[in-house]
């Protein structure tokens, strides 16, 4: 039984985790079931990711031959088109007391109390500036917007659930009356229904915001994904799962729900009706068996529930974060760790049909090259992204669809508007420009964003 673990060069030492990257399967057999198409396990996940137990460090000429089998099989499921979607962000608070060590997003929740006086950088937004904020950005020709948030105390599910929450004395859960904070966010619902405006398509609540959605009450996460439903919700982020193996977990995000409650909740959501996409976020403590386990647990999550529209592995951006700062990590991944994830994304989900290569964490030149080493979707128009921003990503926050059709072209693949769930497709001229979107319920082909 070799191991893997030389494959990392940014965990120090002190990491004894009980999942290591050993396994009795060798590199050969698991590359030819990846070419061969057949379903594979753990250890072939492991061999292929670290291209081979059996020598040290990453082999460039076996990374590859990986890289290839996944583009091929790219090829075959969804052929030569490139996705994009007219997007945008709009995060409802900074405010949030989990502590996670690999996030500078969330500010302090006590600095938002009315009582505070001191300066902070961070916001938070009412429902009117939500519905205001979408309102305009309809206007541009988008038809998605992603809300993924801190866990603002004052945040309940409903007018039940806060009167739920204000009677219940007896426990802490993390809960405020919004009359002891600066600016009241409303409650999910409220903010739900601000967005869901204009036949937008809103995006939103992780299965972390469904937990704090149903803090304190008797319900479970189907009655929390229904209400919201309910309200205008469409789809589901799977975002919050960072690594979806406990004893990282413990690590990087100790006060955040555990594996098996992102599951639980993801499951719920898929039983109600609505769509979900999940994600990997890697390169920070965890090792490749942590990896291909987290793979494993989203596939057989989308064998049972069928929901996951798309896969996003999520590179660590570590500069400004505590993992980095306290010098618990010395940086994030390599350039050859993406484009192995990339590819072993797509190989391992065999269940999947999209995974995206994100623009915001590798860059444009290497997001590019993601799309030859599995990936087929290259993100959205964003028109505000502030999480990466904050922990110290530099590749921008919107992206126009000239700069779309122009890249995608230039690397010899077809440039297609999508809608958020895949359903609706639309290729793009390269000869026929403007380029905008013609998607959205108030689009008409003109450019939302200039050059």
């Amino acid at each position: 039984m070799a191991d893997a673990s030389q494959g990392r060069t940014n965990v120090p030492r002190s990491f004894e985790f009980d999942h290591q990257p050993t396994t009795d399967q060798s590199f050969e057999n698991a590359l030819e079931k990846a070419r061969q198409g057949t379903r594979l396990t753990i250890d072939d996940g492991i061999e292929l990711l670290t291209t081979g137990t059996d020598r040290p460090g990453i082999d460039v000429e076996r990374k590859e031959r990986v890289l290839e089998a996944a583009d091929r099989r790219r090829a075959e499921m969804v052929g030569e088109e490139v996705t994009f979607v007219a997007n945008l962000n709009n995060n409802v608070t900074t405010a949030c007391n989990t502590g996670c060590l690999f996030c500078n997003f969330k500010d302090r929740s006590e600095q938002f109390l009315e009582a505070n006086d001191e300066e902070h950088g961070g916001f938070t937004k009412t429902p009117e500036e939500s519905r205001e904020i979408v309102e305009q950005a309809l206007d541009t020709g988008i038809y998605e917007v992603t809300s993924v948030s801190g866990l603002h105390p004052a945040l309940a599910l409903d007018d039940e659930h806060r009167e739920l929450l204000e009677a219940d004395e007896s426990r802490d859960l993390n809960y405020k009356s919004p009359e002891k904070y600066e600016i009241d966010p409303g409650s999910y619902r409220e903010q739900i229904e601000a967005m869901s405006v204009g036949g937008v398509h809103v995006h939103s609540m992780t299965p972390e915001e469904a937990y704090h959605a149903q803090r304190g009450a008797p319900w479970g996460y189907e009655e929390v994904y229904s209400r919201l439903q309910d309200a205008g919700l469409d789809s589901v982020p799977g975002t919050a799962a960072e690594i979806l193996v406990d004893e990282v977990r413990e690590v990087i995000c100790p006060a955040k729900i555990s594996s098996g409650e992102w599951l639980e909740a993801m499951e719920a959501a898929a039983s109600v009706g609505l769509d979900t996409t999940a994600t990997i976020m890697y390169g920070h403590v965890e090792n490749e068996a942590h990896r291909i386990e987290h793979l494993d647990k989203i596939r057989q999550l989308q064998d049972r529930a069928g929901a996951i529209t798309e896969f996003v592995p999520l590179s660590f951006v570590h500069a400004n974060t505590p993992l980095y700062e306290r010098g618990m990590i010395d940086g994030g991944a390599t350039t050859d760790e993406d484009e192995l994830m990339i590819a072993l994304s797509r190989l391992y989900l065999d269940n999947i049909d999209h995974v995206q290569s994100s623009w915001v964490k590798y860059g444009d030149e290497q997001g590019l090259k993601m799309l030859s080493c599995g990936a087929d979707d290259f993100m959205g128009t964003i028109l505000s992204e502030e999480i990466t921003k904050r922990a110290g990503g530099s590749f921008g926050e919107q992206r126009s669809f000239a700069e779309y059709v122009e890249m995608i072209s230039a690397i010899g693949r077809v440039p297609v508007e999508r809608s958020t769930d895949y359903r609706q497709r639309r290729r793009v001229d390269p000869s026929d420009p403007p380029f905008g979107p013609e998607l959205g319920p108030r689009a008409d082909g003109t450019p939302l964003v200039e050059r």
